[in-house]
Order: C-alpha cells, then sequence, then structure tokens
C-alpha cells in the first residue's frame, strides 16, 4: 500500500495569494453536489457528441452489431462503476483512478494507471472537437483541425472559471443535446425500415456495397469484431468517472459520488443506446447504416430545417464536452503535482489554484496542447484512447478487488454488491478485450507506459519519502 497523506477537513483552500501551510497539500473548494455533480459528469460522458462523432465509426465496422455492442460495453460498465463508486467515496481526490489504485494497489500501479489516464485526458477533447465542423457545416464550412483546435482553445478559457459556474453553463448545453438526441430517437423510429430483430440480426454492408451506396451484399459481424470494438464501446460510455474527478469538490462525497457515478452512467446508456436502435431501425438500408452519415439520414427523415438545428445543437454538445473534459483532465495534472509527481519547480507551478478556484495553469497545459492534438491522424487517436481506457478499467478492478483490506474494510463507504465477483469477472473480460486490439495501437501505448515505467524506476521509486505521495483531502 502506497503512502498517503490524509489532509485535514479543516484545511483551508489554497490560491496563489493564500498559500497553503509547508506540508499541507492544497484543495480544492466543496461547492457542488449531486445535480451538478450528475450535470457536469453527464455533459462529460457527451452522449449526443459521442452519437454523432464516435458511433458513425462503429457502423461503419460493426454496422447493425453497434447497439448490442455498446449494450454489452454499458453492461461492463455498471460493473466498473460499482468499482469506482466504492473507491471514490473511500478516496475522494481530483487524482481519480491515480489516487485510488496508488491507495488500493500501490504507488507504481498508481502511477501507470496516471499515465494512461494522462493519455485518455488529452487525447479525448480534440477527438471529440475535430466533429465541430461536420456539424457546423449548415452554417459555415470549416477545415475539421482548426475548429476542433478552436473550440479546445473556447473550453480551455470557459475551464478557468468557478466550477458552479461550468456546472450551470454546461447543465443549458446538456438539455440541447439530449433534445438534439431526442429527436433522432423519433425520426429513427418513425421512419422504421425494419423490425427491433435487426437489432440482433448482426450483419454489416460488404466494403463495395457500402461504397457504393447501395443495399445489396451483406456480411455477418464476427465475435472478434465484436469483442475488438468493445474498446471503443467502453469510451464512449466512460464519462461517467469524471463523478470520482470531482470528488474533492463534492459536498458530502461518502454520498454523493456513487449517486453521481450511478445515475450518470444510467442516463447515459439511455440517451446514446435509444437513439442508436432508433438508426438500425430506420436506416434505408444496410450501406446507408454502414456509411455513419447520420446527418444525412436525419434530412432524409426530416426537412433541412430540422436537420440543421440538429447539427447546430451536436455543435453545441461538442463545445459543452470540451469544456468539461479540460475542467476534468486539469484536476487531474493538478492533482499530480500536488502529489509531487514532478520535479520540485513544476510541482509549484502546476498546483496553483487562481481567483475562481480552478487550476489554471494545469488547465492551460491541458487546453493548449489539445488543440495542437487536433492535427493528428484520427484513427490512432481512437485506438491509443480504446486500448488506454480498457487498461485503466482492468487496474481499477484490480484495485477494488484490495479495497476491504485492513482499515479500509472498516472504512464509511458505499460498497458494491456481489464483491468480489463483480471485479474478478471485469480483471478476466478486459484483460482479453486488451489482448484482441490491434497491434499498433498496442505498441504506441505500451511504449508510453515502458517510458513511464523507466521514470519510475529513476526518479521516483528513489525518492519515495519525497516524490508520489498520493493525498487524500479531508472532508
Amino acid at each position: 500500500m502506497t503512502e498517503t497523506l490524509h489532509s485535514p477537513p479543516s484545511a483551508p483552500l489554497a490560491t496563489e495569494a493564500d498559500p497553503a501551510p509547508d506540508g499541507s497539500p492544497r484543495q480544492l473548494k466543496r461547492s457542488i453536489g449531486v445535480v451538478g455533480g450528475t450535470l457536469l459528469t453527464l455533459s462529460c460522458v457527451t452522449p449526443a457528441s459521442t452519437l454523432f462523432v464516435v458511433v458513425p465509426d462503429l457502423f461503419s465496422s460493426l454496422g447493425t452489431a453497434t447497439a448490442f455492442t455498446i449494450a454489452i460495453g454499458a453492461l461492463l460498465c455498471v460493473g466498473v462503476a460499482f468499482c469506482y463508486s466504492e473507491l471514490g467515496t473511500l478516496i475522494p481526490s481530483a487524482g481519480g483512478e491515480y489516487a485510488m489504485v496508488s491507495t488500493m494497489a500501490g504507488r507504481l500501479a498508481g502511477w501507470l494507471v496516471f499515465v494512461l489516464s494522462l493519455l485518455v485526458v488529452m487525447i479525448v477533447p480534440p477527438v471529440i472537437a475535430m466533429g465541430t465542423a461536420d456539424y457546423l457545416a449548415p452554417v459555415v464550412h470549416l477545415d475539421p483541425s482548426f475548429a476542433g483546435a478552436g473550440v479546445m482553445l473556447l473550453a480551455t478559457l470557459a475551464g478557468l472559471l468557478d466550477l458552479r459556474a461550468n456546472a450551470w453553463i454546461t447543465g443549458i448545453f446538456l438539455v440541447l443535446e439530449v433534445v438534439a438526441a431526442g429527436v433522432v430517437a423519433v425520426l429513427g423510429f418513425a421512419h422504421a425500415e425494419r423490425g427491433a430483430g435487426s437489432l440482433v440480426d448482426l450483419t454489416v454492408a460488404s466494403g463495395s456495397a457500402a461504397g457504393s451506396g447501395s443495399g445489396g451484399g451483406t456480411e455477418a459481424v464476427t465475435a472478434m469484431l465484436i469483442v475488438s470494438g468493445l474498446a471503443i464501446a467502453l469510451f464512449v460510455t466512460q464519462g461517467f468517472s469524471t463523478a470520482v474527478y470531482l470528488s474533492e469538490e463534492m459536498e458530502n462525497p461518502r454520498r454523493n459520488v456513487a449517486r453521481t457515478v450511478l445515475l450518470t452512467l444510467g442516463i447515459s446508456a439511455v440517451v446514446l443506446l435509444v437513439p442508436v436502435a432508433a438508426i438500425t431501425m430506420g436506416a434505408p438500408d444496410l450501406a446507408a447504416l454502414t456509411s455513419g452519415d447520420i446527418g444525412g439520414m436525419v434530412a432524409a427523415w426530416s426537412s433541412s430545417g430540422v436537420g440543421t438545428f440538429i447539427s447546430l445543437c451536436v455543435a453545441l454538445a461538442i463545445i459543452n464536452a470540451g469544456i468539461v473534459m479540460v475542467i476534468q483532465n486539469s484536476r487531474v495534472l493538478f492533482a499530480s503535482a500536488r502529489d509531487k509527481a514532478w520535479p520540485a519547480p513544476v510541482n509549484t507551478v502546476l498546483s496553483r489554484l487562481g481567483r475562481f478556484g480552478s487550476p489554471w495553469v494545469a488547465t492551460l497545459l491541458v487546453g493548449l496542447p489539445g488543440a495542437f492534438l487536433c492535427f493528428v491522424d484520427l484513427d490512432t487517436l481512437y485506438g491509443v484512447t480504446g486500448v488506454s481506457v480498457t487498461g485503466m478499467y482492468l487496474l481499477v478492478a484490480v484495485a477494488a478487488l484490495l479495497a476491504r483490506r485492513g482499515t479500509h474494510g472498516a472504512a464509511p463507504a458505499w460498497r458494491m454488491p456481489l464483491w468480489p465477483g463483480v471485479p474478478v469477472v471485469l480483471v478476466a473480460v478486459l484483460a482479453y478485450v486488451l489482448s484482441e486490439q490491434e497491434g499498433e495501437y498496442l505498441l504506441w501505448t505500451g511504449g508510453i507506459v515502458a517510458v513511464a515505467t523507466l521514470y519510475w524506476a529513476f526518479y521516483l521509486r528513489p525518492r519515495k519519502g519525497s516524490r508520489w505521495l498520493v493525498s487524500v483531502p479531508g472532508e
């Protein structure tokens, strides 16, 4: 078990004008409850922007099996959410996964989770942001990379504001996002070309049929394709973990973290799966479904005005997701500096808090590189993210297996049902899913993890008394 520092409940909020006392880790201000946390977390799941930006790639490879694969991913995420809820209430820290895993499974495991989570938090926002151009097309034509970079810069500016203000901003955008998803679901079901049985009739248009737009030529979706697609399916529903990153800023985290995690997962699964089912049933033919042109199908089902409205709602949803992801990701970087993951001058800079109580340096260091990542190949970003999310969940499940040892077993916390069965099954399934990912993306991710392990071995491990000391703020 790692050295974990517990801050006293009375420790004051530190800012640049009011520095923390020597030896007392800086803390974020507790200012949100279940409603605010759920709004922010749902915005990070961003089901509508995921539906329009990421799901089309699943349609192209999985066809009618897309809804089935996402449903399996959501079911797996229930077990993952149980792990996050129990660990998040035991370890309410802005460090999220790495704080939980460090405390339960040791410093090296926590460091590797931090690296994987940092990959995810740096890559996901630009992946989503680059979809903005497609949905602003009815109004203005923009290059996807430049549009994505603009969204990242806007999200960075918003991330510098007070968290409570951002909860209301993202809540308003979230309403529009859910409306867009609902309209797509209604249109899809109203123009259904096939019955509900198509959701388990796992076929995809062959390459020539999909490319030509004709309805002929189909192929069966194999079990291996579904397993491979599960990494992306986990990615599209993974935003519920944001509740854990926000736990340090939640009032009464022992109760509210679990409620926010589980409530968010349930809502986001419905908001995502219902439109996916509707699109599957309403696509004019299998080739149209496999092409993944959701905007074209919406326009065909309705009028150009409705299509424009949906497109603008999705564009706002993407901006919304960018704001929340920058908020989440800056907290991870802030927490790593507070926990002394870097040389002293770097830790000092990254742990600074601004006038609104936000970690402003960490926010800039998350948002600005995200703008540059908008110019990287999208398939590579998808692949590395899928591998990173799966590996991160695997280590969280291992930590959940160890969460009831010693004093942690008696600590007040939300406890998952069916323990230890849930984390045991998750470890087995996630390890298998990870083994079925493409070698290129495994090599990219593995190379980064290897470099991080060397940093651990030569810098962090020899300094275990002064570096990588994970802190758990008091309530």
